[in-house]
């Protein structure tokens, strides 16, 4: 039986940490409605494509990751002198194309001028965000791609619990790509060895590599 837009909020009150629920059959009006009732709540991931719904529980684990990321992003844009945006789970849609993701992170760094203050998105008149993070460790967040390619994201920023991947947007869709485009001198070799590392000795000693690495000549 298909839950009525009532009963959309109290299935995602009771899912479980750490799971992922697919729905079918959904239309884009209802989409928004369930994004306006779960309002900012961080603990849930939505999506919506070609009628289909994907609601996300993360863990603490995958939240861990995140902000490990956001913070050593924060660090190289510091060392470097350049300035970020950074709007989190924000809702990512475009009504028109009703299509639309709430990604683990987003940072405007190239554009981090113009979106100084918003904190609704708009992307039918905003820029899309400079890069998308997605940590998949109990979803997978390939599926998502068409989404943020639809949305025109330029760089996807991919973690499994092992390995970091930056993916670029092409004609095409998104390709594999060794280093960001954002910031061409981190790769994501590096970033795959910072997050391994803040598993063995901590994070705060991935940030005091990573300071220290940046500030190599």
């Amino acid at each position: 039986m298909v839950a009525q837009p009532a009963e959309y909020l109290t299935v995602v009150n009771h899912m479980p940490v750490g799971t992922t629920l697919s729905w079918p059959g959904f239309v884009w009006q209802d989409f928004e409605t369930l994004a306006a009732q779960l309002g900012d709540r961080r603990d849930v991931r939505l999506s919506y494509y070609q009628g289909k719904v994907e609601i996300a529980m993360p863990s603490p684990e995958h939240e861990e990751y995140v902000d490990l990321i956001q913070d050593l992003t924060r660090l190289l844009v510091r060392e470097k002198g350049l300035r970020m945006e950074s709007r989190g789970t924000a809702l990512l849609k475009r009504a028109l194309g009703e299509t639309g993701a709430q990604p683990d992170g987003c940072f405007y760094i190239q554009h981090a001028a113009q979106i100084i203050g918003k904190r609704t998105l708009d992307l039918s008149v905003d820029p899309p965000p400079d890069i998308i993070v997605e940590v998949d460790l109990s979803s997978r967040s390939l599926g998502k791609f068409p989404i943020y390619a639809a949305l025109n994201i330029p760089e996807i920023w991919r973690y499994d619990g092992t390995l970091f991947e930056i993916y670029h947007l092409n004609p095409q869709g998104y390709v594999a790509a060794a280093a960001s485009r954002a910031f061409p001198l981190l790769t994501a070799t590096v970033m795959t060895e910072l997050l391994t590392q803040s598993k063995q000795s901590g994070q705060d000693e991935a940030l005091t590599a990573f300071q220290a690495w940046l500030k190599q000549p």
